[in-house]
């Protein structure tokens, strides 16, 4: 068991000690808070940044839940590995490493040193009439995402973000959050990839049915993982629970990752401690999911694009919440009065 050996009331002494009125940074301030706890000391550092992507093709795909055909996600692979992508952009822009990950989908990559291959299957089956995958997939999915938190962390890293790729997945996702949560689906289901109205109907629908037929899984998180469940989301989860096993602060991008996080939480309530959420997503469920959380996002930018954008662009305010904490003088050290008592 953690053992602070930094007081709550000194992490927060010093904060209220800065010079700016008690309050005045608002987020940043329990950001910087947070920061301070998770790494135990007064003088926090974010080192070697990293954000793991992991793809992964979804049976479910198949039964006309989404916008775009499964082919896009080894294609969106590809954009990956050629540095196109949105999260391309952004790890570059603010020097964040970027790990690419193949959990498990349904193309054949060949050898390329841009892309781990951690490939469970290719692709899950379809869960609308058996599970997506077998108790063993969600195990070894689930020690994958361990493993290669385990692997960043031995180059120093100590923020770690987490972003999927995976037509369907929304699906997949919401479906868990109906399960884990007790919320109806319609509630949970919203348009993923840009859905007209008849689409959401017919999407929800076919997870209604999914749900009615699975109804005897009850609500194991691991159970309803591996019924559910992608292998990105699978091994995002492993990833979540490791990061957090070993210190480091855990970077939460938008509804499938909270989905992700939602999992690992059921699984082992310690990752709380270390989690940021970093954007609330444009997709229906995730506005829900993080009130059902009592948590709130950095940002809120309108995105639903995935790929751990999220994390990227909230990066930023971490280090703006770590820098103020370290370098910001205090009332004594700046010789400013503070304020009188009447």
């Amino acid at each position: 068991m953690h053992t602070a050996t930094i007081t709550k009331q000194e992490i927060q002494a010093k904060i209220d000690l800065k010079t700016k009125p008690l309050g005045a940074l608002g987020a940043l301030e329990k950001l910087a808070f947070q920061i301070a706890s998770v790494q135990d000391t007064l003088s926090p550092q974010l080192v070697s940044p990293h954000i793991i992507v992991f793809a992964a093709s979804h049976g479910i795909a198949s039964e006309g839940v989404s916008a775009y055909p499964s082919e896009v996600t080894p294609q969106m692979v590809l954009n990956f590995i050629g540095g196109g992508a949105a999260i391309n952009v952004f790890t570059r822009q603010h020097g964040i490493g970027l790990l690419l990950v193949d959990a498990g989908v349904d193309y054949d990559f060949g050898k390329n040193e841009k892309l781990v291959d951690a490939k469970v299957g290719f692709g899950t089956k379809s869960f609308l009439q058996q599970p997506a995958m077998t108790g063993a997939e969600c195990r070894q999915s689930l020690e994958k995402g361990a493993e290669l938190v385990r692997q960043v962390q031995e180059t120093g890293c100590n923020v770690i973000g987490f972003g999927e790729m995976g037509i369907g997945n929304t699906s997949s996702a919401s479906v868990i959050m109906s399960r884990l949560l007790n919320r109806p689906i319609s509630e949970c289901a919203g348009k993923g990839t840009g859905l007209d109205d008849d689409q959401l109907a017919k999407k929800i629908a076919v997870l209604t049915q999914a749900l009615e037929y699975h109804q005897n899984t009850g609500n194991d998180p691991e159970s309803v993982l591996a019924t559910f469940g992608g292998f990105e989301i699978a091994m995002m989860c492993g990833a979540m629970r490791e990061a957090a096993r070993l210190g480091m602060l855990v970077l939460v991008d938008g509804f499938i990752a909270s989905v992700s996080y939602l999992v690992a939480l059921k699984m082992d309530p310690g990752v709380q401690r270390n989690a940021i959420f970093c954007h609330q997503s444009n997709e229906k469920g995730h506005r829900l999911l993080l009130e059902s959380l009592e948590s709130e996002a950095l940002l809120k930018l309108d995105m639903r694009l995935g790929e751990g954008t999220g994390c990227a662009l909230a990066y930023p305010l971490l280090q703006s919440a770590v820098a103020f904490l370290n370098e910001m003088a205090s009332f004594e050290s700046a010789g400013v009065s503070q304020k009188t008592e009447n």
